[in-house]
């Protein structure tokens, strides 16, 4: 038997169908091991060395796993075709005790018998430089993530979460919205003029230009004057220009244009886009099994096998016609700096056509096959030509203008139009006559409109993705994890507004500290450089050791300095710095070991008190966390002592031992009744305790408003 391991269930179920005997198909359900949650796991000092943790929930999968890779002859590992995937391959190499010598690795873009079978015919090593650059890229989000958070929590008071390339985009959110609180208006007006020329139609013109210059009356005082002056001008055809105008296709979709078009042809989020997607890729449920419909869609590539490219061909020839098809393929050039680790997104099978196969999809899935098979298609077919005339009015030294364009062959608009509709004020009419130049035309009457300059348009999910990719912000992968997180809804940086993302006032703070302590993080030019040094890693010949530790030096001093406030140490004088600990922030002398003074942030927070600490003989303050009030050693973080309160005002008697209980409060904002002896007493109840049993079956009594009777609701017990 030899095991083939996969990511996905769904991608097991799948290939299971193009393998017969001999062969079993896992799944590993994702990561098998990753950094910790409640830690950084970064050892600093050991030259920036992570440490992996097993997940809790895949130690199952892991014994399964194991016990299958001990049976078989052989074990291929099959995870998704990108440096994650990669990473991915390298853990359960190491979690399994495979030899890191094994020629076990394979990789396929599509999941068809074919795909899969070549798979196997050419296994490889681990590239351990792909796992590096996953390794480094997840190393410097963890330091980033880990050092960043901490901080901006305790200076602004919220829990917060921050991250280097997330807080980047958040700024763009941020910075757009400031731009249009800042923008001022400017009023224009806009003149038309209605012309006719003789014996022909009719049509309008937009004033654009006066003594060869680009002109708009100012205010309406100015536009009556302009028109007043048209008025009694003689009009005539300045100059009219003809053109067949080509449209060529649009490239297969990428990762990111996928995302924005879903976005707005579909109205489906960035995050739901790839989890559609990534069911497509792996493979949808059918009465005759799983059928994989498109190839992998994590890509930067606009480039397609010349396989895919011959068949699509065929098909436009069969379904469109002879013309539909250019007389030599389309070729795409991928943008310079992707990684073209493989092909764009496209189905697998040219003849599963959407119709064909929408008894077996749900409708979002249909949705975007749709739009993937329409674009693919749409990618290989003829140019759109277009009749475009442009003419040119003449009034005295005024122009006007207008233009207008007719479809003269639908080419790849016939299954994908990517057309955009005109403004009016822009376009003119686009019903034009036939006109020859210097030709007289009658001035049938102009009107005029106020407008207003208009300030900059919001993000919405589309064009903020398409604007990190054009600035080198981020990866394939990652576009949609940085999306769900700017409106994750815990902390909600920004809001939808129909499709448009609005920063909420949280994030002004955010940015406004992550810009003054941080502005390498926050620079757009420097987080584009990090990630093509990040790539570079993966090409090999780059250290990534050397890479964490040239940008921690300075990203250590930038932290310190976060922490540093304008709170004099009232001891010695020096500046206090914020740190977050236990039981919330604290000031500590920045002048530590010498001075080793620390003060609570919020005063509520710690009140000083009369007793001493047992233990290094410090001052015990009086706090209150989650649990109700206790004391505290002044000397936390070096003297870690806590006792519970002796003099709460208590409500009850624990029923268990006797002593008081006390008035606490769940996680929920429910009251309920604790005994004052925890954690060696665990009692409590949601009633207040009387201290007494019941006469009748032994449970504890309750006061209930002002009535004693049983805690259990079996009995009936009333106290008289």
């Amino acid at each position: 038997m030899q095991l083939i391991i996969v990511e996905s269930p769904h991608k097991a179920k799948t290939i299971e169908k193009f393998l017969k005997g001999g062969f079993k198909v896992d799944a590993s359900k994702g990561h098998v091991r990753d950094l910790p949650v409640n830690y950084m796991g970064i050892n600093i000092a050991k030259n920036f060395e992570p440490y992996y943790v097993i997940n809790a929930d895949k130690k199952d999968d892991i014994k399964r796993l194991t016990a299958s890779a001990k049976k078989a002859e052989r074990v291929y590992l099959a995870t998704d075709p990108d440096r994650e995937g990669e990473a991915i391959s390298w853990h359960l190499q190491e979690v399994l005790g495979l030899s890191d010598s094994q020629v076990n690795r394979i990789e396929f873009n599509e999941i068809s018998e074919r795909a899969v079978k070549k798979a196997l015919e050419n296994p490889r090593k681990i590239d351990k430089n792909l796992v590096d650059a996953q390794q480094a890229r997840r190393v410097l989000d963890r330091i980033v993530g880990y050092s960043i958070s901490p901080a901006a929590s305790v200076r602004l008071g919220e829990t917060l979460s921050a991250g280097r390339v997330q807080s980047v985009a958040l700024r763009m959110v941020v910075d757009r919205e400031r731009e249009i609180e800042a923008f001022v208006p400017v009023e224009y007006w806009n003149l038309k003029a209605d012309v006719e020329p003789q014996g022909k139609s009719a049509f309008k013109v937009l004033l654009v230009e006066k003594a060869g210059k680009k002109f708009k009356p100012a205010n309406k005082e100015e536009a009556e004057s302009v028109k007043n002056e048209l008025s009694s001008s003689e009009f005539f055809v300045k100059s009219v220009k003809r053109a067949s105008v080509k449209s060529h296709a649009p490239a297969p979709y990428i990762t990111s244009t996928l995302q924005q078009d879903g976005s707005i042809r579909l109205n489906i989020s960035a995050p739901r886009v790839m989890q559609i997607a990534q069911r497509l890729y792996e493979g949808v449920q059918t009465p005759n099994g799983n059928i994989a419909l498109i190839t992998y869609m994590r890509t930067d590539s606009v480039r397609i096998s010349t396989e895919a490219q011959k068949e699509a061909r065929e098909y436009i020839l069969q379904t469109y016609g002879k013309e539909f098809v250019p007389a030599k393929p389309n070729i795409y050039k991928t943008k310079s700096g992707a990684q073209d680790a493989h092909e764009a997104i496209r189905p697998i099978d040219i003849n599963k056509t959407p119709e064909s196969v929408k008894g077996i999809l749900d409708a979002e899935q249909f949705k975007l096959y749709k739009l993937i098979y329409e674009r693919f298609i749409a990618s290989q077919m003829s140019e759109a030509i277009y009749d475009s005339v442009s003419v040119e009015v003449g009034a005295k030294d005024y122009v006007l203008k207008t233009s207008g364009k007719t479809l003269v062959f639908k080419g790849y608009t016939a299954v994908y139009d990517d057309t955009k509709k005109e403004e009016d004020d822009e376009s003119g009419n686009a019903m034009l006559p036939n006109l020859t130049d210097n030709e007289r035309l009658n001035l049938l009457g102009i009107k005029s409109e106020q407008k207003f300059t208009k300030p900059p348009m919001r993000y919405t999910e589309a064009s903020l993705i398409k604007s990190m990719e054009d600035k080198g912000i981020g990866r394939p992968s990652t576009y949609a994890t940085i999306m769900a997180k700017l409106s994750d809804k815990k902390r909600e940086y920004v809001r939808k507004e129909k499709k448009y993302l609005v920063p909420n006032q949280i994030s002004y703070g955010l940015i406004d500290f992550l810009v003054k302590y941080f502005p390498d993080i926050m620079d757009v030019s420097f987080t584009a450089r990090m990630e093509t040094a990040l790539d570079d890693i993966g090409e090999g010949g780059k250290d990534w050791h050397k890479l964490i530790a040239d940008f921690y030096r300075p990203f250590e001093n930038q932290v310190q300095r976060s922490k540093v406030t304008d709170k004099l140490c009232e001891k010695c004088g020096a500046p206090m710095i914020i740190n977050s600990g236990k039981y919330g922030a604290y000031y500590a002398c920045s002048n530590y070991p010498t001075c080793q003074n620390i003060k609570a942030v919020n005063e509520k927070q710690a009140i000083p008190t009369d007793r001493i600490c047992e233990k290094c003989g410090g001052i015990m303050v009086e706090r209150e966390g989650k649990f109700g009030k206790f004391f505290a050693c002044s000397n936390y973080p070096r003297c870690k002592n806590t006792i519970s309160t002796a003099n709460v005002e208590t409500v009850g008697i624990c029923p268990t031992c006797g002593k008081p209980t006390k008035k606490m409060m769940s996680k929920a904002g429910k009251t309920f009744y604790g005994c004052t002896d925890y954690p060696k007493c665990k009692f409590m109840s949601w009633d207040i305790p009387t201290g007494e049993k019941c006469p009748e079956c032994g449970s504890y009594l309750i006061e209930v408003e002002g009535q004693v009777k049983c805690s259990s609701k079996k009995c009936k017990y009333i106290k008289k």
